[in-house]
């Protein structure tokens, strides 16, 4: 019994052997697929991670500039230098992008890498329409697809048990630019040039610089109208007055598109944009607290307001304010023309004025929401600088002297900011109106607010607004993620407040007038009205 005892032991033995080899080699097998499995995942990653990198590069070139396609190309191949440590086919580190039919000296094969732009999310999303950089074709590349070229490792242990020897992997992503536009208003208009047939999201906005524009505050749901964006800041009039008030908003940045829009409209928010023009109702400040922002007057806050005055530097505490309209001619069709030269109809104070179309009793204004850059300059500087035509164009010497060019009412006022006493006269100067009653070109201390004007603050007179088109959008009350096709900034002309009555109405306490000056630029300066801050992302 021992021996075959012994006997079936040794047998068992030589059984167990060929099992144990053969097991061998499906371990060995088993390790070897994941042990290359795992260096062709590490190389995914390289690639994917390479793609991400160059195509994030390229949107930051997506300014909208005519050559932004080819600085975003020159970007996504040499911003960023991408590596793989992983690919094993003697290409070497470097990871190509953006190349036709790469192809290394070790065999590494031939691949179809491209670098395409978008018009739209949708498009790149979809793969559509999509085309190739070209020397004036950046302003409508609003994304970007960096393909990067595929690499090969060879695999170590697999080709032991399969027929494969080496695995090739590509890598591609789409980037584009999210823009926001920060220390602004929460304020938008409709597009007033939008047909109301307009199905076109994104219908821009181009009015000649100094036209004017009768806006009207209110719901966004009529073109002309000036409404709300969404503040960030909660609801409720405070918060709002505040935004529009306040010198710098303190709510978070709007984006350049996809804002929001919002309902609300009183007295109170309208106080708070007089701020502005140092007109503070009741003689109280009209700041609002939340968030402890301040409402400086501009420095030069020239208006068609008189106030009770109590010294050449001031008016007195809570006084009222009185507007002294301007009032054009009219020709024999009754429509409003200039004032004539001779100065006989001359009010005691000007403003500036509104577009000669859209001046005089809202009833007789020939212009709807757009004006025609038209203004009585000459009775402005009148009124304003007793200078007739010939003195004020050499005062304000190239492009205007010598010429018939009008210019904007926003370059008056900058020329006005340069020149502070012009004769005598200028924003320092103080226009009497009967006995009592004055106006001022400058914060007037003894408004009752207490509140003075710096020369560091930002602009008060300007701010930027975002156009949207109502009509397409179908915007009413509070519409989310609205597309803003354009950002214009407004010189505004005067405070928010009742002119007339009944059916002598030249303006109403809800009407604002604005001057179109440009689209908005960033711009970094503390001082300015406007700061733009872009961040690309990966759209997939």
């Amino acid at each position: 019994m021992r021996r075959s005892g012994r006997s079936l032991i040794r047998n068992n033995g030589g059984a167990v052997a060929p099992t144990i080899a053969l097991s061998l080699v499906g371990l060995i097998a088993a390790g070897g697929i994941a042990f290359d499995y795992a260096r062709l995942a590490s190389l995914d990653t390289e690639l994917q991670d390479a793609a991400d990198q160059a195509a994030l590069a390229a949107a930051t070139q997506l300014d909208g500039q005519a050559d932004a396609s080819t600085r975003a190309v020159a970007a996504a191949q040499s911003l960023i230098v991408n590596q793989t440590r992983l690919g094993n086919d003697g290409c070497g580190v470097t990871i190509e992008t953006g190349v036709t039919n790469v192809a290394c000296a070790a065999g590494g094969g031939a691949s179809r890498v491209r670098i395409q732009f978008y018009p739209t999310k949708a498009d790149a999303e979809a793969d559509t329409n999509g085309f190739a950089a070209t020397a004036t074709n950046g302003a409508t590349a609003k994304f970007v697809k960096v393909e990067v070229a595929e690499r090969k490792a060879n695999y170590a242990l697999t080709p032991i048990v399969a027929a494969f020897s080496s695995g090739s992997l590509g890598a591609a992503a789409t980037a584009g630019m999210g823009s926001a536009i920060c220390k602004v208003p929460p304020v938008m208009i409709c597009n007033p040039d939008e047909p109301s047939t307009n199905t076109n999201e994104l219908l821009d906005f181009n009015p000649a610089r100094g036209t004017g524009l009768r806006l009207i505050t209110g719901n966004a749901d009529a073109p002309g109208n000036f409404g709300w964006l969404e503040s960030g800041l909660g609801n409720g009039t405070p918060a709002l007055a505040g935004e529009l008030g306040y010198n710098t908003p303190l709510g978070p940045c709007q984006a350049i598109t996809g804002v929001t829009t919002k309902t609300g409209m009183d007295t109170a928010v309208l106080n708070a944009f007089n701020t502005r023009f140092d007109v503070y109702a009741n003689g109280n400040t009209t700041c609002p607290n939340q968030g402890g922002g301040t409402c400086n007057p501009a420095v030069n806050t020239r208006k068609d307001l008189t106030c009770e005055y109590a010294s050449t530097s001031s008016c007195k505490n809570n006084a009222t304010w009185n507007p002294v309209t301007y009032d054009p001619a009219y020709d024999a069709s009754n429509n409003p023309i200039a004032l004539p030269v001779t100065g006989a109809m001359d009010p005691p104070i000007m403003g500036y004025p509104h577009d000669i179309c859209h001046s005089g009793l809202i009833s007789k204004q020939t212009c709807a929401i757009k004006g025609n850059a038209v203004w009585d300059v000459n009775a402005y500087f009148r009124v304003n600088y007793a200078m007739d035509e010939t003195a004020w164009r050499s005062a304000m010497g190239s492009p205007y002297s010598g010429s018939a060019l009008i210019p904007a009412r926003y370059d008056v006022y900058r020329w006005e900011l340069a020149h502070t006493n012009v004769g005598g006269r200028g924003i320092g100067f103080y226009q009497t109106v009967g006995a009592k009653d004055a106006a001022f070109s400058f914060a007037s201390s003894g408004n009752g607010a207490g509140v003075g004007a710096s020369s560091s603050q930002p602009d008060r007179r300007t701010i930027s607004v975002a156009v949207l088109n109502c009509q397409a959008l179908n915007v009413h009350g509070k519409t989310t993620n609205v597309p803003v096709p354009s950002w214009i900034k407004v010189f505004l002309t005067e405070p928010a407040i009742k002119r007339g009555s009944g059916s002598d109405l030249y303006t109403d306490q809800k009407d604002i007038y604005v001057e179109f000056v440009e689209k908005t630029s960033p711009s970094a300066d503390s001082a300015s009205s406007v700061v733009r801050r872009d961040v690309p992302y990966l759209v997939k």
